[in-house]
């Protein structure tokens, strides 16, 4: 177990908190004003995040106001899977509570922004009673597990599926503070509730992600999680047989800006997990991470640094001993792949999915395009099941084959694009929420995507490259929850107004990318790029992605390319 020198202000807080109840019941009532520092951590474990509107803080400070205090929800959806009903629910809520959007995460949640605290217990009340739960949606605690959103019926897919669904049940914390608070649950009865039997009194030193995954589809990005876990399956298609699990530790994306201690990393490989193994074995992941993470500081705290300085040896030796069998390393398995999950697709039981594209993953009415409208009728009238995709898009899964034509007629008829009118640039982008109900944002993601995608699908079309298949990835802030540091390109807030700009990954998720140019604006990202563009197209290899290129050619020689086009521009 690693020695603590001295507890972080944040492990304090949990270590006091009772089991994640601190003062939030009391503070609740207080409708004029924001939690303390102590309840602001502490609501994370619940799904919540409190913040201001930011466009308006400026003005308000002037004036002499007070902020728009207002609160983020984001609602644990194991493998993004919703009933029909469910959706309903969420979309009553959305009308009623926050700003009347929906938002699509890159983890295959729904976020709910700009609810008010009058309204904050009823929500997550109404989100408890649809059968789902915001609990352990944020916070030092094992978040929503991802997995591959396809919902095709053979062994392969329904395995991953019903993972997903245990390990997240496996893992949620047993506090019962989450029911006392929100949904009116009767106390411990006799006092004090017991530490929780896997997070123990101070949970984990900081957030903790995993992801499900098979080698024929890796669009979750699997090498990105803390866990990232690759299903193994042998035997002739429809008839698969899970031979056990290749267990990944150690990825995450959060840096900071000026700061090398802080760096994104890929998972790496670590051990061989038998099929009945599995709970156990996360388990063990989880109280690696408890007993190993730095406790002091919480910009080291992630498990990628205990990994990265410890080694994937000495990890395997410590999960041997706690399952009480030696664990054999990761066996050989395929290259990934990331299959196109958009437009229509056969389920394999004679249904049809549609994947529909969303812009940043917004759902909303806006404008002549009505998505929010489109999709309400269409999960009413045709019984759809929706799937939330981590490209921040949706599945209307269970689909009749007659009803193929009416569907598509609904959402022309409300303006929806479908995934045949977008650019693969458009296809493939991601975006954070940024600004302005993210305190953490530097600069400008989703309300500038449209800005940036448009200037560099330009790019791709001078040089003939507009059908290229290319990943785009937006954030406000180096903390990386759009995943920039891995696909082709990652485009980063820097300060108000500017990006750095990261090339070099690969389209399949294995590879991160690297700086090439900072405090670009948003034209200056698109001239950066337009030089690259025109070596690839010039110069590549058949079938060569943007970034397998970039790595080709060499991070250095891309660097003196965009120094010598800045230099010519001053």
């Amino acid at each position: 177990m690693a020695e603590i020198q001295a507890l972080s202000k944040a492990e304090a807080i949990k270590q006091q908190s009772r089991q994640l109840r601190g003062n939030l019941a009391r503070d609740l009532g207080d409708i004029a004003n924001p939690f303390d520092n102590a309840g602001y951590s502490l609501l994370k474990f619940h799904g919540i995040y409190q913040g201001y509107d930011r466009d308006s803080a400026t003005e308000l400070k002037q004036r002499g106001d007070s902020k728009h205090w207002q609160f983020m929800v984001r609602v644990r959806i194991p493998g993004g899977r919703l009933t029909a009903g469910q959706y309903f629910a969420l979309d009553d809520l959305a009308e009623r509570y926050a700003n009347g959007t929906l938002r699509v995460t890159t983890r295959q949640s729904i976020q709910f922004h700009g609810i008010v605290k009058p309204g904050l217990k009823a929500a997550i009340a109404e989100i408890n009673h649809a059968l789902l739960t915001t609990l352990a949606a944020c916070g030092d605690v094992v978040r929503t597990v991802t997995t591959v959103p396809a919902p095709i019926r053979d062994p392969v897919h329904r395995r991953l599926e019903e993972d997903a669904r245990r390990l997240s049940t496996h893992l949620l914390p047993k506090t019962g503070a989450y029911h006392e608070i929100w949904v009116d649950g009767e106390k411990v009865a006799g006092g004090e509730e017991p530490a929780d039997p896997l997070y123990g009194e101070r949970y984990l030193p900081r957030k903790f992600k995993i992801g499900l995954a098979i080698p024929e589809d890796n669009t979750i990005d699997v090498l990105t999680n803390d866990l990232g876990i690759v299903a193994l399956f042998e035997g002739p298609k429809g008839d698969e047989r899970l031979s056990g699990y290749n267990f990944f530790l150690g990825g995450g994306h959060g840096m900071t800006h000026n700061k090398p201690e802080t760096y994104p990393r890929m998972a790496t490989p670590v051990a061989f997990i038998q099929p009945d193994d599995l709970l156990d074995a996360v388990a063990a992941v989880v109280r690696l991470h408890r007993d190993w993470g730095d406790r002091g500081n919480r910009r080291h705290a992630r498990l990628k640094y205990v990994i990265a300085e410890r080694g994937e040896d000495w990890a395997r030796e410590r999960l041997s001993d706690d399952l009480g069998k030696p664990l054999e390393p990761c066996r050989p398995m395929p290259s990934f792949q990331v299959p196109d999950h958009l437009g229509w697709h056969e389920q394999g039981d004679g249904n049809l999915y549609l994947g529909l594209p969303i812009a940043s993953g917004r759902i909303a009415d806006d404008g002549p395009a009505r998505l929010r409208t489109a999709l309400r009728e269409i999960v009413a009238q045709f019984g759809c099941d929706p799937i939330l995709m981590p490209s921040q898009d949706i599945i209307l899964s269970e689909i009749r084959p007659e009803d193929r034509d009416a569907i598509e007629t609904a959402l022309r008829g409300h303006g929806v694009r479908l995934a045949e009118e977008l650019l693969p640039v458009e296809r493939w982008a991601l975006a954070c929420p940024a600004l302005p109900s993210c305190g953490l944002a530097l600069t400008e993601a989703e309300r500038v995507q449209p800005e940036i995608v448009g200037a560099i699908a330009a790019r791709l079309e001078r040089w003939g490259l507009e059908q290229a298949r290319i990943s785009i990835r937006i954030t406000g802030c180096p903390n990386g929850c759009a995943r920039p540091y891995s696909g082709d390109v990652g485009i980063v807030g820097r300060v108000p107004g500017y990006y750095s700009l990261y090339v070099g990954g690969d389209f399949e998720g294995t590879r991160l990318n690297e700086l090439i140019a900072e405090r670009l604006d948003i034209t200056g990202i698109a001239a950066a790029l337009d030089p690259l563009f025109a070596l690839w197209a010039s110069s590549r290899v058949a079938g060569e992605g943007f970034g397998d290129f970039c790595h080709r050619i060499g991070i250095p020689a891309l660097q003196q390319i965009i120094a010598g086009l800045r230099k010519r521009a001053a």
